[in-house]
């Protein structure tokens, strides 16, 4: 690991592959080095994928292949900003059709049950806006949704 600062996932054996479909998924996304257990451990053998060195969106990750023990939950999750409505979709749909969940505000849940946060950059200036009667239109019309639609929000911050 080159990082002096690296994120490190907690998996049930299936690093590799959370792995592999981030970097499919995500710009700037990579898997790096696969680190193989020198012996047998609580919930592995020697020579079973024990770490996965890997990038998702330029932020250097390592997966751990640590056993059943621990689960990820909504206190950690990645926020992607998104340029438009089509990455947005496209981003959205390979989370939730790939064994996810759909989630409230622009939150889903990949299978590995990370979270994500797929942002519009156009939600992030609308809930900022100096106008703060226009920023809490487009907040309320935020809490209807699940994936975030830039269209609604942008209509909700215009009144």
């Amino acid at each position: 690991m080159a990082a002096k600062n690296t994120i490190c996932l907690w998996f049930d054996g299936d690093a590799l592959e959370a792995a592999t479909f981030y970097a499919a998924t995500f710009p700037d996304s990579t898997v790096g080095a696969v680190h193989y257990a020198p012996g047998d451990y609580p919930s592995g053998k020697q020579g079973d994928a024990l770490t996965v060195e890997f990038t998702v969106i330029g932020i250097p990750c390592l997966g751990l292949n640590g056993g059943p023990i621990f689960r990820h939950n909504e206190a950690f999750s990645f926020q992607v900003a998104t340029d438009d409505q089509a990455e947005t979709d496209r981003l959205w749909s390979a989370i939730v059709d790939n064994g996810g969940e759909e989630s409230d505000c622009g939150w889903c849940k990949d299978k590995w049950g990370i979270s994500w946060q797929i942002t519009p950059r156009a939600l992030m200036a609308a809930i900022t806006d100096p106008d703060r009667a226009a920023a809490k239109r487009a907040f309320e019309a935020m809490m209807q949704m699940q994936k975030i639609d830039i269209a609604t929000i942008e209509a909700a911050r215009r009144g």
